[in-house]
């Protein structure tokens, strides 16, 4: 990764890695509605070079420090939990900017820009999102009965025995809008959420929320000190108020209800790796003679 590193900053680029797997969905998605648009391919040839990591695989790769690993040991060690994950570097080797999951041809198209122009040295990617990606929503954040009402204390939420689920969203954001209007609703998924203490966090209010820990600061401060730079995430904690896991950009409902079921179940425990606990799970429902539909 060091010559690759230093070859992409000679031709005025940088290096992004791409952790994909066989048969993943959202990949394909990626594949086929972001990079298929020849606007969007040619944005990504013009500001990178990409290697491409398969999740599993076992081709050699020498990280920025000279050591030698498989792709799946050096992907572990990014703790790349998610297919497609992206990992742009800075000419130093470092990530300028990291995509866990999917997201839409018009938010890629933003991190394209924000990272190959270099912006992470002047502004957070969450300010340039928002005035640079904005796009056709309901424009209110969704209310629901199971929600925790503000003024939010989770502190003291998480000392009811549930994990604490935070659910990071903002008004203008239509894939938020589709997982309360179709994700949310569907049975296996609510059944899911009543395992869990819910809240509803505006990634760009000012409003002050109480943290899992007990410090008491603006939303989107909380928000931009744990790194959560596009909504909606998905951040658990436990009930030690320790993040456990997290979920990022666009989901179908049967990875939502995985991840749910991840946590709600403790699976994240014993199964670090939450690509293989979503085909267990997958798996098993199959051997029982249901049909598992990925991205219905």
């Amino acid at each position: 990764l060091r010559d690759d590193v230093k070859e992409a900053t000679r031709a005025g680029r940088r290096l992004m890695l791409y952790f994909y797997q066989d048969g993943c969905p959202y990949c394909l998605k990626l594949l086929q509605a972001n990079f298929g648009q020849k606007a969007i391919a040619d944005k990504t040839r013009q500001h990178f070079d990409v290697i491409a990591i398969n999740l599993w695989g076992d081709r050699e790769v020498t990280d920025m420090a000279g050591k030698a690993a498989p792709e799946k040991a050096f992907a572990k060690s990014l703790r790349v939990q998610f297919t497609p994950t992206l990992l742009m570097l800075d000419e130093k080797g470092e990530v300028a900017l990291r995509l866990n999951g999917y997201i839409p041809p018009h938010r890629f198209v933003a991190a394209l820009d924000f990272a190959g122009q270099r912006l992470e040295k002047t502004q957070s990617f969450t300010d340039y999102l928002a005035a640079n990606a904005r796009e056709p929503a309901s424009g209110k954040l969704h209310s629901e009965p199971w929600l925790l009402r503000p003024p939010l204390k989770l502190a003291a939420a998480r000392k009811g025995g549930k994990p604490l689920l935070v659910l990071f969203e903002q008004k203008e954001c239509a894939t938020c809008d589709e997982l309360h209007g179709e994700a949310f609703p569907r049975p296996e998924v609510a059944a899911l959420l009543k395992r869990f203490q819910v809240a509803q966090i505006d990634m760009a209010s000012r409003e002050t929320v109480q943290t899992p820990s007990g410090e008491t600061l603006p939303a989107r401060d909380w928000a931009r000190r744990i790194g959560v730079f596009y909504t909606p995430s998905l951040v658990f904690f436990d009930a030690g108020g320790r993040e456990v896991f997290r979920v990022e950009g666009y989901l179908r409902p049967f990875h939502l209800a995985s991840s749910l079921d991840y946590v709600a179940s403790g699976a994240y425990r014993s199964q670090p790796e939450f690509q293989r606990f979503i085909e267990a799970r997958a798996a098993a429902r199959r051997e029982k003679g249901e049909q598992v539909e990925l991205m219905r």
